[in-house]
């Protein structure tokens, strides 16, 4: 995880001299680049440190019908998450002094039962499972460079 009292104190100066306007406008450019790379993590698979999600559990054979098998068997080459991911659910905003990046809506639910593995129903109504932990949004390594990096650029232009 980084630590991001050092780049506190390299910037804090300077952003502190920025007006509200411009502030707001970096935040948001800072919560959009971030919600760009969760995305991209998200369709990779991998947490914020690199390391690959569980796999999907592999569908029952037993109590389905063979359109229902080959329906499920798809659905095991399709990427989880592929329309959490999308702006719609996936929001990037800047609110008071801090860029968020969020999961908005029903699927809000859905992403805190996956990302802290915890227990849901599979269907409403239906058997209960216990999902495995998979961080969908987090912060690594390169995204603190990479927010170094808008620093700079807004700071330079």
């Amino acid at each position: 995880m980084a630590d991001f009292t050092a780049l506190e104190d390299w910037a804090g100066d300077m952003l502190r001299k920025l007006q509200p306007q411009q502030q707001r406008r970096l935040q948001l450019d800072i919560a959009r680049r971030l919600r760009k790379d969760n995305a991209e993590r998200m369709r990779a698979q991998t947490d914020p440190d690199g390391n690959r999600w569980e796999p999907r559990k592999a569908p029952s054979t037993t109590l389905r019908s063979k359109r229902e098998q080959l329906r499920q068997q798809a659905k095991q080459r399709q990427p989880m998450f592929a329309k959490m991911r999308q702006v719609r659910h996936l929001k990037a905003k800047a609110q008071g002094n801090s860029a968020v990046v969020e999961i908005t809506g029903r699927a809000q639910r859905i992403a805190r039962v996956h990302h802290f593995g915890e227990s849901d129903a599979v269907t409403p109504g239906g058997p209960q499972y216990r999902y495995p932990a998979r961080e969908l949004i987090g912060i690594s390594q390169a995204d603190y460079d990479t927010l170094r990096d808008v620093l700079l650029d807004h700071f330079q232009a």
